[in-house]
């Protein structure tokens, strides 16, 4: 999709948190052009009304369903399970690629609905950039990676595609509140959230699938197992990992190691120093910090996770199907304070 005007692109979800993301940053981007956001519970509404810091920078408002305007884009950020139902029931010949947010197409066998097939949307799972985006086009339709997936595949690509993930990898992550969607639930509510941190789906995380599968295929071979402790935290959004596993490089020779291989990803940084979450809160970035202990190396790999984590990368992949640089429209300013 090389474009010599702007794209036009549509949202199906546009009330939830990643809907909300990927509003914010159409908007600003150079090239695009939103002409559409569906959401059947704000339905006729304005984006204002939902997104209230969208008061004043859009006249759009809600509409119920799918119409026959030209799009070249539709973003999904629907519930898992919604999307491949959502596309058997709207008639979509008319729009050029679709870019999936839920897990509907992300796993090996699942990645095919009427005559559309989807590739998983890393951007990092190659090293090259370029062989990524070919990669892409000719599929034409991306199954955006989860947001622990993602930050935890970042963290492990290195080794993985050198055959160096040698025996078990260890993982505890912890997440922000808006991880777990706009939807009220116990677990999400501020008196469980504040002040407090809960362990849940221990090694049985849904993410474990697509990281098995993506990790697997850049080793070309089975990857030891991975041990996933994932953790709810007492704040709204990020991810923060923390990985360790055998390595037999020294630690420049792992920095060295993971410099070549993000050389082509603007959106990755190996830190000199130890990181925390704020330095990537509301940005596309992903910051990683090695650390050898004994014959342990220890990766903390940060992301915010409606952003890098789901919604940025998603118009990255967007980028490089219409020929862009990937970081067109994700130049953002973290939180920092």
């Amino acid at each position: 999709m090389k474009m010599n005007r702007k794209i036009k692109v549509a949202i199906a979800g546009g009330a939830g948190y990643t809907g909300g993301e990927l509003i914010r940053l159409l908007l600003h981007h150079p090239l695009a052009d939103l002409v559409s956001v569906l959401s059947h519970s704000g339905e006729g509404m304005p984006i204002g009304s939902v997104h209230h810091d969208l008061d004043g920078e859009t006249d759009l408002h809600f509409e119920g369903e799918l119409s026959e305007k030209e799009i070249d884009v539709l973003f999904l950020c629907l519930g898992h399970g919604r999307s491949r139902e959502y596309l058997g029931r709207n008639k979509t010949d008319h729009i050029r690629h679709i870019i999936d947010l839920s897990q509907d197409f992300r796993h090996a066998g699942s990645q095919e609905t009427g005559n559309r097939k989807f590739i998983y949307g890393l951007p990092e799972s190659s090293k090259s950039s370029e062989q990524y985006a070919g990669k892409l086009k000719k599929a034409g339709n991306v199954a955006n990676p989860g947001c622990f997936a993602t930050c935890i595949e970042i963290a492990l690509m290195p080794l993985a595609a050198e055959k160096m993930l040698e025996a078990g990898i260890h993982v505890h992550a912890i997440t922000g509140a808006t991880g777990a969607g706009g939807r009220l639930a116990q677990t999400s509510h501020f008196p469980y959230r504040d002040n407090n941190l809960a362990v849940y789906k221990a090694f049985t995380h849904q993410h474990e699938t697509e990281i098995y599968q993506t990790l697997s295929t850049s080793c070309q071979g089975e990857i030891p197992p991975l041990y996933f402790v994932p953790i709810r935290g007492d704040f709204p959004r990020g991810i923060l990992a923390s990985i360790y596993t055998p390595c037999h490089l020294t630690q420049e020779q792992a920095v060295d190691l993971y410099r070549d291989y993000y050389r082509e990803h603007p959106s990755i940084h190996i830190s000199e120093r130890e990181i925390s979450l704020k330095e990537v809160v509301n940005t596309n970035k992903c910051k990683l910090y090695l650390q050898k202990h004994g014959h342990m190396l220890h990766i903390t790999s940060i992301l915010d996770n409606l952003l890098k984590g789901a919604s940025g990368t998603a118009v990255h992949n967007m980028n490089l199907l219409a020929g862009l640089p990937p970081a067109t429209g994700l130049q953002l300013k973290s939180i920092v304070y």
